[in-house]
This record gives C-alpha cells, sequence and structure tokens, in this order.
C-alpha cells in the first residue's frame, strides 16, 4: 500500500525550490565532492558521506584530495554547512541523495558493489516522499534492475512512495571552462514525478538540464559519450603505428584536418587511455549487449585492443630509438613526464604511464617520474620514484619521454636540457630537439 500521495511530490518540490531539502551525497571522490560542493554554495545542507575515514577527516579539516577543488573551497563549505562523515546514522532524514560511488571493472566484468552498498545504505534512512539519484557509470537497465529493488526492499514503492532517478556525471578534471555548474545535466525519473524532481533538484546547481525519457536512455548517454571518444582515440592511435610505418607526419595530417569546419573532431594519439572513464565505461556497455543479445560489440572490443596495447607500442618505439643511439634499454635512465592519465590533472587512475613504467623496469631500464600534479609521497609504484621537475633532472636522464602535455612542462626546457627524447603526445611539435615523437 502507497505511504505517500502527490502532496508528497509537491512538498519535495517546494522544499528544493526554497533549498530547505536535506541533500546527501554518497561517494565524495572526483564526481561526488563537485556535487557535494555546488550543492551546498546554492543554500542547500548536505551531508557528503564516505566509507573512508581518512577522506572524511581530511574534509572535515577544509583539506581536498581532488584537485579541481581547492582546499578554500571545502573549507568555505563547511562553513556553510557541509558535513563529511562516514556515518550510516547521519543520513536519517535525508530529502535528496546521489549516489556517485565507484564502478571499476574486475576481470573485464563490471563490479557494482559500490552501488549495491550505496542503495543498501540509503534503504536503512530512506522515507516516504525523498528524491534518489544514481550518478555512477553503469550499464542501461541498472537504476531500475539493481538500485531499485535494494531501495524497495524496505517497502516503500519506487515512483508512488519516493522519486528515483538517474543522472550521468559529466566531469571533466582539470577543464576549467566547463565546470560542474556550466555543463548541460542529462536527467531522468522512472516515471513522470520522479524525472520532474531530478530536473528541478538538478536545475538548481546547473544552468541547463536536459530530460530524457528513461533512466536507461540517459544511463545509455554517459555511454555513448565515452565510447565516441575511446573509438576515436582508438583511430588515431592505431593511425600513428601505420604513419610511422609509413614515413607519414601523423601529427601534420592531425593538424590539416583540423582545419575542416564540418564533419571532422580533432584527436589526438598518445601512450594509450586511463582515468575512471575510458578504461572501463565501453566495457560496461560492451558486457551488457552482450549478455543481452549474445553479440559482440565490435567496435569497443578492438578499441579496447588498439588502447590497451599503446603502452608496448611506445616501449617498443623507446627499444627502437635507443638502439639507434647505440644504446639498450637495461640499464638507461629513463624519466618519464607525467604520471596523471591526462594533462592539468592528478588522477592516475589506470595510468598508461604506470604500464609504460612497469614495462621499461622489466627490461633492466632505470625509471623514474616528474608529475607535478601527484603528490611526491604517493606509493604509485615501487617501480616508479617520484622526482621534482627541473632543467637538472631533464639533463640526468639519458632518456626522456613525454607522456603526458602537462602546463608545467616547458617544451622548450626538455629540448634544451634533455640529451633524448621520445615525446608519446606531440608536445614538442615544430621545435627542435634529439629524438622522435609517436
Amino acid at each position: 500500500m502507497s505511504t505517500s500521495s502527490p502532496a508528497a511530490s509537491v512538498e519535495l518540490l517546494r522544499r528544493i525550490a526554497d533549498h530547505d531539502a536535506r541533500v546527501v551525497v554518497i561517494g565524495q571522490g572526483y564526481v561526488g565532492l563537485p556535487v557535494a560542493m555546488r550543492a551546498t554554495e546554492v543554500g542547500f545542507p548536505v551531508v557528503g558521506f564516505d566509507i573512508d575515514p581518512d577522506r572524511i577527516r581530511a574534509l572535515a579539516a577544509g583539506h581536498s584530495y581532488v584537485e579541481d577543488v581547492p582546499n578554500d573551497r571545502v573549507l568555505a563549505a563547511t562553513e556553510q554547512g557541509y558535513r563529511p562523515t562516514a556515518d550510516p546514522a547521519d543520513l536519517v532524514g535525508f530529502d535528496v541523495a546521489v549516489i556517485s560511488v565507484p564502478t571499476p571493472l574486475r576481470d573485464r566484468v563490471p563490479d557494482l558493489s559500490y552501488v549495491e552498498a550505496a542503495a543498501e545504505t540509503l534503504a536503512e534512512a530512506l522515507r516516504p516522499g525523498a528524491l534518489v539519484v544514481l550518478e555512477s557509470t553503469s550499464y542501461p537497465g541498472t537504476t531500475e534492475e539493481l538500485v531499485r529493488p535494494r531501495l524497495e526492499a524496505g517497502g516503500l514503492r519506487a515512483g508512488s512512495d519516493f522519486s528515483l532517478g538517474y543522472s550521468p556525471e559529466r566531469i571533466d578534471p582539470g577543464n576549467e571552462r566547463w565546470r560542474f555548474e556550466n555543463t548541460p545535466k542529462v536527467v531522468a525519473g522512472v516515471d513522470d514525478d520522479s524525472r520532474r524532481a531530478v530536473e528541478t533538484f538538478y536545475g538548481e546547481l546547473v544552468d541547463e538540464v536536459v530530460p530524457v525519457g528513461s533512466t536507461a536512455e540517459a544511463e545509455l548517454v554517459k555511454l555513448l559519450e565515452n565510447t565516441f571518444r575511446h573509438v576515436n582515440i582508438a583511430l588515431v592511435n592505431e593511425l600513428a603505428m601505420f604513419a610511422e610505418d609509413l614515413g607519414v607526419d601523423i601529427w601534420s595530417a592531425i593538424d590539416a584536418a583540423s582545419t575542416k569546419p564540418f564533419g571532422y573532431l580533432r584527436f589526438t594519439p598518445g601512450p594509450g587511455v586511463g582515468g575512471h572513464c575510458l578504461p572501463v565505461d565501453p566495457s560496461y556497455l560492451s558486457w551488457q549487449v552482450r549478455r543481452r543479445s549474445g553479440h559482440a560489440f565490435r567496435f569497443v572490443e578492438l578499441a579496447n585492443d588498439v588502447n590497451e596495447h599503446m603502452p608496448d607500442y611506445v616501449v617498443r618505439r623507446i627499444t627502437l630509438l635507443l638502439n639507434q643511439h647505440g644504446r639498450a634499454v637495461n640499464g638507461t635512465k629513463i624519466l618519464l613526464l607525467g604520471v596523471a592519465y591526462k594533462a592539468a590533472t592528478s588522477d592516475w587512475r589506470e595510468s598508461p604511464s604506470i604500464a609504460v613504467a612497469e614495462r621499461l623496469s622489466a627490461l633492466g631500464a632505470r625509471v623514474s617520474a616528474c608529475d607535478p600534479h601527484v603528490p611526491a609521497d604517493l606509493d604509485l609504484d615501487r617501480h616508479l620514484p617520484l622526482v621534482p621537475y627541473g632543467e637538472d633532472t631533464l639533463a640526468g636522464a639519458d632518456l626522456v619521454v613525454v607522456l603526458v602535455d602537462h602546463p608545467d612542462f616547458s617544451a622548450e626546457d626538455v629540448c634544451r636540457h634533455a640529451p633524448l627524447v621520445f615525446d608519446a603526445k606531440g608536445m614538442l611539435r615544430g621545435l627542435s630537439f634529439e629524438g622522435e615523437m609517436l
């Protein structure tokens, strides 16, 4: 029997509009923390929940571990009412809950244990008239098939007793132009009232809301966006390998193609893909397609094959370059520029730099790395000590490998001080240096 009424939905919308709604954000990482900060800044009372007690203690002290969220922003948020916690009891009485937890792969199979745990935790605090939104990236059907039954385990029903929706995250670490609040937000609900509640909530946080017809459609939006990037990066990565065989400058060809004002989007090659999204999200879609239809998603599987083997190709090119200069990889001092998976960010999850370092170390190279965005005391890998970036560091290496084009790295300094360079990002285009580009 339903324990709520249309009046409960109206009351939720009113509380959201008045910023009286008590907001809970489950997961305070690269996605959840920006959501919590923005919700606090527009006036909502916000509880940021995370199972990592060290992370919660740091946030409570005003210390951020997310580069795009500076310490002073966290400190200001705590003064405005943001409350980080690891205690599930603090979730009781929420009006709006956002689930922003990791969705990794385990042996190439989606691991949704964090989403399941978050839904089960929220079910204990769920009350009639509340709204729950999943933001974590997953395959189409996750909200309805996995989250909904766990929330309903306590007796309340989605759609009639509480609102349930999905809104894919679009956080781009290091992007100063497109931030959380000015990036259009796709939203969906399990029914019209739920969609309206999700739309109303995010309408208070962002400049533009884009409603779609179902939660599965919204889930597919995120996977489509990242699969598009993944496939196109694989395309230019494979082209880079063929262009080398053909004696063609791939970077010059890309620059020229980019002058076309229609029908073309610029993608550039590199040592592979990293972060939580590209190495993971397309595989969620491929897994679900195979599970439901029995067919392989060939574009995704081909892209996975190309991008996963780019570190091997980079190491092969490095080996050939050293051979041309009378050196073996074994015993050579190799300095890697960049550990993060992309420029201007500290996120090194699934970074191809780690894979390159492991392969070079296995061949006997003495490998170190520079990355001003990654804390020097971070235990990346026992084979990859972090060293300060500077002229002496560049000059002291036998070979410098550019893996991330951080703005902190000076192309001119690399050309001037590095004795030999392999540039996997095209950072040194147009400059004179001893070495090669991807």
